[in-house]
């Protein structure tokens, strides 16, 4: 299977939009049958070809099977069944109550219809489960679908180029591959929805390119995901290890990574001594070891941001800092670290933990929230009441109790970002509603006629007393 990956040319990007949006017309996406036949289809294509789908990863960014197997492959997979399953209950019209003694006669109704052609633009790190995740809600939704992969990872892009084609409908689902000139000429054209994952900067390219068609759009952008220590949760060495397991997935290039630790002061040296028990029972000759198939930095760019990161902060570094030439960087913990460092001042999205010492739960929340909000909060602690204080006093696009990284292996629960890291969610079931149009529906009876006198012209007072009723409404003292 080849590897380079080649982009389509704008004249190929506009033949698949015609072609899509002629299938979306004729009907045909619309039965269920052929919706769960093309979910177990897209879940049948990652099963027959794991190898070339971890194979691919591996290259492009040295993931290691385990990861991209289970925290992917397994996970897209299970995405689809789960929707081929459910797709039926979802996709059936909702019946509200409606109060009477008029408009409960008019069959109010809700039906989940298919927006139209929508547009899904992936991320290079986790190639496969932030790009055919999304592309499951679609085809649930009954949507047709181009699903635009990462340039920065090229051979992720060329396996799922090549491979859907042979399993999905290519009239209804299409794989564009390029780089900035044709993800902007695909936003040039106007999409009934657009689902977007990377960094905050493109994000707002996309949301703007978006609102000139007026088309509504999901971002999942990131953010520094916080791991706070509640001072009263005694099982240090458990959350050290859970805090260091999920900044060590895909080498800490991802978008619910734990991007820093506040840490109180009275437990500041055993956590960090927690820290590196966990780190040599992990690694115990280091991460480069040839066994240990530590994972690449995507490129020379981000390998000398990272680089430049660890350069000008005046925190201490506790383990780590080796570099492998411009490719791989050791997972470096640092502790000491201040607001103002370097290492504070934007998403790290690498394998680099700062340590930030706090005086106690308040001044914890109020650190974390004077930055911006969030993809995710890792709240340790076993109190019920602090628990309540992480819901209520923070904000973060989700909450994740004494673990990190896990929230996606939960299907039934929204995925998704608020304020700067991102706006609408997706996953299970909200990947269905994402792309999915609720359309009210009302029928008014033709026999309903003698009901409905008082609402015509002429009025007159009796007409006055009988409408206004529900403004006479006797409303409950507080």
């Amino acid at each position: 299977m080849s590897t380079s990956l080649r982009y389509h040319t704008t004249d190929e990007i506009d033949q698949k939009y015609a072609l899509l949006s002629k299938t979306f017309k004729s009907g045909t996406t619309r039965p269920l049958a052929y919706r769960r036949r093309q979910l177990l289809q897209l879940a049948r294509c990652m099963q027959e070809n794991i190898k070339a789908f971890e194979d691919a990863v591996l290259s492009d960014i040295g993931k290691p099977r385990l990861e991209s197997n289970q925290g992917e492959i397994g996970s897209s997979i299970a995405g689809a069944l789960y929707a081929a399953d459910n797709l039926e209950e979802w996709s059936k019209p909702e019946k509200p109550f409606v109060k009477g003694p008029v408009r409960d006669k008019w069959d109010a109704s809700v039906y989940k219809l298919p927006k139209g052609l929508v547009l899904v633009i992936g991320p290079w790190n986790y190639p496969y489960i932030l790009t055919i995740g999304p592309l499951v809600g679609a085809i649930a939704a009954g949507c047709t679908c181009v699903v635009k992969a990462s340039e920065l990872s090229p051979a992720s892009a060329t396996v799922m180029c090549e491979l859907f084609p042979k399993y999905l409908d290519p009239n209804a689902y299409s794989f564009v591959n390029g780089a900035v000139s044709e993800t902007t000429h695909l936003l040039d054209l106007k999409w009934n929805h657009i689902l977007f994952t990377g960094s905050v900067k493109t994000g707002q390219i996309v949301a703007a390119a978006a609102a000139k068609h007026i088309t509504p759009v999901t971002l999942e952008l990131g953010g520094k995901s916080c791991a706070l220590i509640d001072p009263d949760f005694d099982e240090i060495e458990v959350a050290a290890r859970r805090i260091l397991y999920g900044k060590q997935q895909n080498t800490g290039q991802l978008c619910v990574s734990p991007d820093y630790v506040l840490v109180p002061r009275a437990k500041y040296d055993d956590f960090v001594a927690g820290l590196l028990k966990a780190y040599k029972e992990f690694w115990p000759n280091g991460p480069f070891h040839e066994e240990i198939g530590w994972g690449k930095i995507v490129n020379a760019a981000h390998h000398a941001r990272l680089r430049d990161l660890l350069a000008r902060t005046k925190g201490e570094i506790v383990i780590g800092g080796e570099f492998d030439g411009d490719k791989r960087i050791a997972l470096t913990i640092v502790k000491n670290v201040q607001l103002d460092d370097a290492l504070m001042e934007d998403e790290n999205f690498g394998p680099i933990l700062p340590l930030v010492a706090v005086d106690d739960l308040n001044d914890a929340l109020r650190v974390m929230n004077t930055l911006p909000v969030p993809l995710a909060l890792y709240g340790f602690t076993n109190s019920e009441e602090v628990k309540q204080r992480f819901v209520h006093e923070t904000q973060s696009g989700s909450l994740v109790i004494n673990d990190t990284f896990v929230q996606l292996s939960v299907i039934e629960i929204p995925f998704g970002g608020q304020g700067r890291s991102g706006y609408g969610g997706w996953y299970g079931k909200d990947s269905y509603d994402t792309f999915t149009h609720r359309r009210s529906s009302i029928h008014v009876p033709v026999g309903m006629e003698p009901q409905l006198q008082l609402r015509y012209p002429p009025y007159n007072e009796e007409k006055y007393q009988l409408a206004s009723q529900g403004s006479r409404v006797k409303i409950p003292d507080v």
